[in-house]
């Protein structure tokens, strides 16, 4: 799928970039990367509205803010060359490292994931990505049953299944991270982790011990519940894909589900909580 770039530039820079960057999430842009004088964000294009930003635009001015903006559109077929052309290994917690096949193999770390991202989400280069490996490196998943949701590339999936949880599920509505995560998975003789295409209306009642989403703040409001049901009693809850301003509601909403919270990371701006199933 194509996606659209949108750069913002914002006068005062703070604290009006975070604000857009909350009120952008809330209508479908996925990621965000912070520049010297805004943000860019990323929307798929199916997904996006000039018009529905417009208004957006227009009720964070009235706070006493200039922002402008220009986008374009990124074909599909761009991101993976753009990929192999800056991507480097990234070594996480000294435990872990994430690669593309044309590196060499590290033997001093306990975990080497290749993978090929392509068109998904989900190198261990974004901050959320990165926290919740570095929680997953933590918890104890040995013979667990385990639900990687909006898995991407299926990074968290695979160090799951490494790490020796005895089923793994990896599920995302994307296409292209369903394929991807597919051949990510044959890459890391990973092949009994059972990847589908589809979203949280594929989930049935009381099968996993643990459950990382990292997806968006909207989609985890929206389907909280769902993964709540599915969790098994004293299985873990792990979040991520929002930002520290939306840790009260993501709280808020998973108390209110009878969930219990365990601990709250952050890394610029991104946020991940860890909550449990009494």
């Amino acid at each position: 799928m194509d996606y659209i770039e949108a750069n913002f530039v914002v006068s005062p820079l703070q604290p009006f970039s975070e604000v857009l960057t909350a009120e952008l999430a809330e209508i479908g842009f996925e990621s965000f990367i912070e520049t010297e004088t805004g943000i860019l964000g990323y929307s798929q294009q199916k997904e996006f509205n000039e018009k529905t930003v417009a208004q957006c635009i227009a009720e964070i001015i009235l706070h006493g803010c200039e922002i402008k903006y220009d986008f374009k559109i990124i074909p599909a077929q761009n991101w993976n060359k753009s990929w192999e052309d800056s991507f480097e290994p990234i070594v996480i917690d000294n435990r872990c490292i994430i690669r593309a096949p044309f590196h060499s193999l590290n033997s001093k770390v306990e975990y080497d994931i290749v993978i090929e991202p392509k068109m998904s989400f989900g190198t261990g280069h974004h901050e959320t990505t990165s926290m919740m490996a570095v929680e997953l490196l933590d918890l104890d998943v040995k013979e667990k049953d385990l639900l990687d949701m909006g898995c991407g590339t299926s990074v968290l999936a695979i160090l799951a299944k490494m790490k020796g949880a005895t089923y793994v599920c990896a599920i995302d509505n994307d296409e292209w991270a369903y394929a991807n995560s597919k051949e990510n998975c044959l890459l890391n003789n990973c092949e009994e982790i059972d990847v589908k295409l589809g979203d949280a209306d594929l989930l049935k009642p009381e099968k996993f011990d643990v459950i990382l989403a990292n997806i968006n703040r909207n989609i985890l409001l929206k389907d909280m519940g769902k993964y709540v049901k599915t969790l098994k009693k004293d299985g873990q809850l792990l979040m991520s894909g929002f930002f520290t301003v939306d840790v009260d509601s993501i709280s808020a909403c998973a108390k209110q589900l009878g969930l219990t919270r365990v601990d709250v990371k952050t890394m610029n701006n991104w946020a991940l909580t860890h909550f449990m199933k009494k």
